[in-house]
């Protein structure tokens, strides 16, 4: 986009185009349009923290979780540590065997306790599974993370070190 020339600049085009007459068969220079006033200055944004918290006591849903995917409201470093494996679980969830009835309601169970208990971090081991698209229950996962009850409770979730078989959660902070 051009810039808009200064309202001088106009009057000083305008004056000049007084002075000069146009070739013959040709037609004069269209007048510069006038002068629009600056626009009214825009309110600053809000710290992303203030909305985030503004949008939680509102009641606004947490933007869906994706595995191995940087959240928002979460450092670089953290998330660094985390993706890499250097942040321990404080717990271990080992879902081998379980139906996914039975997997989805001791994941719902073992998440409650964590946080409850203050802990931070935990990891859900589903195993590769068998196939292109692994285990039933790996499949399952990343969307048992994002339900209405369970959401709220992890802030971010990645294969540590690369480990598809295992998702390591960080849990939010209890209020």
């Amino acid at each position: 986009m051009k810039p808009r020339p200064s309202a001088e600049d106009q009057e000083a085009w305008a004056s000049y185009l007084g002075t000069v007459r146009p070739l013959a068969g040709r037609a004069a220079p269209p007048q510069p349009p006038p002068p629009q006033p600056p626009p009214a200055p825009k309110e600053a944004a809000p710290a992303p923290r203030a909305a985030i918290a503004r949008a939680r006591r509102a009641g606004a849903p947490l933007a869906p979780l994706a595995i191995g995917a940087a959240p928002g409201g979460l450092d670089g470093g953290t998330w660094g540590r985390l993706r890499a494996g250097r942040i321990a679980p404080e717990r271990t969830l080992d879902l081998h065997f379980h139906t996914l009835a039975r997997a989805r309601q001791a994941l719902e169970t073992t998440l409650r306790e964590a946080q409850a208990g203050g802990l931070r971090c935990l990891d859900v081991i589903t195993g590769r599974g068998s196939g292109e698209g692994g285990g039933a229950i790996r499949r399952e996962l990343p969307l048992w993370l994002n339900l209405p009850a369970l959401r709220p409770l992890v802030l971010a979730a990645t294969h540590p070190g690369g480990n598809v078989g295992v998702t390591r959660l960080l849990l939010r902070r209890p209020r």
